[in-house]
């Protein structure tokens, strides 16, 4: 059976980032947000790396994303799968970030939550020229790294998110 993506994106006129992620878990979709499982560790990642509290449903979420200049999405419009792992989605379809990004021009990175994200991206919009970074997933799943070695990195990637640069469009 084919899925489709459930939520609109999240954006606002002054996003300066845009994360990115695959498509949402069955967590997600029952919660009716973006990183919706309760053990997935994006908004504590987030909040964290902000000095801010973690967002507990969907309109302080929002708040929290239009507070930080945040965008959010995910790379999948559609397509089949048996879990909410990746590995496991079968005949996707894509969103179309390209006019995406001509929408919203006060997007000036993007932040990939996972391999596949980054991966469907580079092989659909490998032309665009953003800044991009992949961020360690904050998927339960993922476990190669603990959650101080993700805070570390993601902090570090999400900052230069918010610094300006001559050489950067």
């Amino acid at each position: 059976m084919i899925e489709y993506h459930p939520f609109e994106p999240i954006v606002f006129e002054d996003s300066k980032i845009l994360v990115l992620g695959s498509f949402p878990s069955f967590d997600s979709f029952k919660n009716s947000f973006y990183y919706g499982h309760k053990h997935n560790q994006f908004w504590r990642l987030l909040a964290d790396i902000f000095n801010d509290i973690v967002p507990n449903n969907i309109e302080e979420k929002i708040i929290f994303l239009k507070k930080h200049k945040i965008a959010l999405w995910d790379m999948v419009k559609s397509c089949k799968r048996e879990s909410s792992l990746d590995s496991t989605l079968k005949h996707i379809e894509i969103n179309d970030i390209e006019t995406f990004l001509k929408e919203n021009p006060s997007i000036e990175k993007i932040y990939f939550t996972g391999r596949k994200s980054q991966e469907l991206f580079e092989k659909n919009f490998s032309h665009l020229n953003i800044k991009r970074y992949y961020l360690p997933s904050p998927s339960p799943a993922y476990r190669k790294l603990r959650y101080e070695e993700k805070l570390k990195i993601w902090r570090k990637l999400i900052k230069l998110g918010y610094e300006k640069s001559t050489d950067e469009k």
